[in-house]
């Protein structure tokens, strides 16, 4: 089968690799589209992801297609069903599994990041990993179910109230999709920072009640003159100056919720004090427990807008262009179009 297979920093390949051996609790998945993540661009340039990555590798973790195959034991799912798949493979025996914390899992198998995923023509997946997803939804929409997934958990830790002013930093993909959560989680002012003038743009159509451009205006001085209090600040970014304004941004008795992914050996300076006479309460959200699910669900209600944020469409041939030419960072959601 052809796949994108990582060798070392900046070393992404196309070529033929053979297929997996299916086990009887195992389904075989033929790919369809498979979303790029700001974990795949970490990994790709030697950062690693959210689990130690030991190249060669087959990167992709955001996927939906068709099951191609089912294990002998496998009784939920049959050839021909349209699937998307959890990537987070959990133990279930450990002390964290054991205790409703499974994202924590010690010995935790992530799809394209510890194993092949899904930049592949063909993805194998533990039975207990695969969801369905109606006809209403396209696989390009399915696709989304597990940054949405991961979404959910992030505003769930954020914990907002009707009413609530939510300042989401960063008009990627994420910050956009967190923005619609927020709003529908009951936020009644909802501030996207964000210094392009596009995502900016489309952030109002998405429900945006405000933009801020943080490289012309000053953003301490429009929060003060839009809202008495911003009670979350989402950081969609995965910068330490971002972060770090995050903290200066938040209002009394706040939620900061770090959301984008840093480098790992990057550290963020924080005075106490500020945390201390604001109160505040930082946070941040690691993948995606128990909220697969309700993505799809998400997903198969229409209650978030997916179709603006998806702007590329890259045949698996061409994937290496994703991640090394710099146009592609400037736009949405990029899908990896594995087969028709």
């Amino acid at each position: 089968m052809k796949a994108a297979v990582y060798y070392g920093k900046q070393d992404l390949r196309v070529e033929e690799v053979p297929e997996k051996e299916l086990k009887d609790n195992e389904v075989m998945i033929k790919v369809k589209y498979c979303g790029v993540c700001g974990t795949d661009i970490h990994i790709f340039n030697g950062d690693g992801g959210s689990f130690a990555v030991t190249p060669p590798l087959i990167p992709g973790h955001e996927f939906s297609g068709v099951v191609a195959k089912a294990g002998a034991g496998v009784t939920s799912v049959k050839v021909g069903d349209r699937v998307s798949g959890d990537p987070n493979d959990m133990c279930g025996e450990c002390y964290y599994c054991k205790n409703a914390m499974q994202h924590f899992c010690t010995n935790n198998i992530g799809l394209g990041t510890t194993v092949d995923g899904g930049f592949a023509e063909y993805v194998v997946i533990r039975e207990k990993q695969v969801y369905k997803f109606s006809d209403e939804l396209s696989f390009m929409e399915a696709a989304m179910a597990e940054p949405i997934s991961c979404c959910l958990h992030g505003i769930d830790l954020c914990n907002i109230k009707s009413g609530d002013t939510v300042l989401v930093m960063g008009g990627g993909p994420i910050g956009m999709i967190m923005m619609q959560l927020a709003k529908n989680a009951g936020a009644s002012k909802v501030i996207l920072s964000e210094p392009v003038e596009e995502k900016r743009e489309l952030a109002v159509k998405l429900g945006a009640t405000k933009t801020i451009n943080p490289i012309e205006e000053d953003v301490q001085a429009v929060l003060a003159d839009y809202c008495a209090n911003v009670d979350v600040v989402i950081e969609c970014v995965g910068n330490i100056h971002t972060q770090e304004d995050a903290i200066k941004f938040a209002g009394k008795g706040a939620t900061v919720m770090y959301f984008g992914l840093a480098a790992p050996d990057e550290s963020l300076p924080l005075k106490p004090d500020d945390v201390f006479k604001k109160e505040l309460k930082i946070t941040s959200s690691f993948i995606n427990p128990y909220t697969f699910e309700r993505a799809i669900q998400v997903l198969e209600s229409k209650a978030i807008d997916l179709e603006s944020l998806i702007t590329n469409i890259v045949p698996l041939d061409d994937i290496a262009d994703v991640f090394t030419k710099p146009e592609y960072r400037r736009t949405g959601k990029v899908m990896i179009q594995v087969s028709e």
